[in-house]
């Protein structure tokens, strides 16, 4: 592949803008660097999860995933670029089905915590959403590959599946919303 980054700093953007893909220049704040900035942003989120010790299952999904995300960056900071296809959404539909089947029924609303790698996954299932949020914002406005806005959805579900299979594994449990909790007393200290 060759030397593509010598320099890391290059000065063009100290004005607000930035180069995409194709070479065309936009606003940082942009509708397209929002969306892969926090597709980016995710993917970073991921890497802390991978950071910490997790079941070698989870690792070999989640390391892919973050190869896909990076694929999608690329397809959002490159407009007309398609990386992502209904395989790649297959793919995280038939991982999500086999890390759920062996967690118990899902019978309350589950609290972000159970452990620091299921936190930070809490985490990652959050930022996805709204990098769901702001691919959709994008394609209000300028044509996306299909498969992006359900690549995230999907993605964010099996965040979710994944936050449950390390809550068990950090050794916690996953803390359970109630709703029917009593009132806070904030003068009982």
């Amino acid at each position: 592949m060759g030397n593509r980054l010598t320099k890391i700093y290059t000065r063009t953007g100290d004005k607000g803008s930035t180069g995409l893909g194709d070479g065309t220049r936009v606003q940082k704040d942009s509708l397209r660097v929002t969306a892969y900035g926090t597709t980016d942003e995710l993917n970073s989120v991921i890497g802390m999860v991978l950071a910490i010790e997790v079941p070698e299952r989870v690792r070999l999904v989640l390391t892919e995933v973050q190869h896909h995300l990076f694929d999608l960056g690329g397809e959002l900071c490159i407009p007309g670029h398609v990386a992502l296809t209904e395989q790649h959404v297959s793919w995280l539909e038939r991982q999500l089905d086999a890390l759920n089947d062996d967690l118990p029924a899902l019978k309350d609303f589950i609290l972000p915590g159970g452990g620091p790698a299921a936190a930070i996954c809490h985490l990652a299932r959050t930022i996805c959403r709204r990098a769901e949020r702001c691919v959709i914002s994008l394609g209000a406005e300028e044509e996306l590959p299909p498969q992006a806005v359900v690549y995230l959805n999907r993605l964010s579900d099996l965040l979710f599946v994944i936050c449950r299979v390390l809550a068990r594994h950090d050794g916690g449990s996953e803390v359970l919303w109630q709703s029917n909790r009593p009132p806070l007393d904030a003068a009982a200290g």
